[in-house]
């Protein structure tokens, strides 16, 4: 009876055990996998119509508590705040952008008097440099603060030669520290063009502003004299 008993002990112990082992390994093949994220694409290519001030300020404090407390002016003209940037080597001069719903509006609100008193009230120092922009491609992923971004204006001969040239050339402007920001063109001349690029490596891409590759990839897109270039940061992102 005693060896009876101690087998069937035994038995149920080792038929336990081998139940335990099987549950946990289907457990463990149940388990599901965590559905990848996917990917948010934070490119626009809807054109969008935009306005770019850039002035001379002397006091940023200042000025800002005012260009704020002229939204409903702005807002009455379709126009919505954007960006609000410095420039990287005088703070004191700022670039606005602003979106607009209704350019024509925009550019009469633009000649305003009332407009011109405003900005000198806020401090603003000479005549501003005023710009209307379609932005045909942008990506609104956001960077690090501090990024410093480059926006260059120049003349081609024809648009569709040089985005495409552009478009080309962008793993080599990678490769030198800079990435695509906002690619457009003047609103009422497609040859008239507008580029923000963010400069991820100072070093390299200061070099590559200057060398004989993006000279010759100018002459390919048939870049028409030399570019002019303005480092800011942004200051504030509406």
């Amino acid at each position: 009876m005693l060896l009876v008993s101690a087998s069937l002990f035994l038995f149920s112990c080792n038929s336990n055990e081998s139940t335990e082992k099987t549950d946990t390994k289907s457990g463990d093949s149940t388990t599901a996998t965590q559905p990848a994220t996917p990917a948010v694409n934070t490119v626009v290519t809807t054109p969008t119509n935009m306005v770019s001030v850039t002035h001379k300020i002397k006091d940023f404090s200042k000025w800002l508590s005012s260009y704020e407390a002229h939204d409903s002016m702005k807002l009455a003209n379709g126009l919505h705040n954007y960006v609000v940037s410095r420039g990287f080597t005088d703070s004191n001069t700022l670039m606005v952008a602003l979106k607009t719903d209704d350019v024509a509006k925009a550019k009469a609100f633009m000649n305003d008097p009332n407009l011109k008193k405003a900005m000198q009230q806020s401090g603003v120092v000479g005549a501003p440099t005023i710009s209307f922009m379609t932005a045909v491609w942008q990506d609104t992923a956001m960077l690090p603060p501090g990024t410093l971004r480059s926006r260059t204006t120049f003349s081609v001969k024809d648009w569709d030669v040089w985005f495409k040239n552009f478009q080309d050339g962008k793993q080599e402007r990678m490769d030198n520290g800079i990435v695509d920001r906002v690619i457009g063109h003047d609103v009422d001349d497609n040859k008239k063009v507008m580029l923000i690029t963010a400069v991820l490596d100072t070093a390299k891409a200061f070099a590559y502003y200057k060398s004989d590759a993006l000279k010759q990839r100018r002459a390919a897109g048939g870049v028409i004299g030399e570019p002019q270039r303005f480092l800011f940061n942004i200051a504030k992102r509406y």
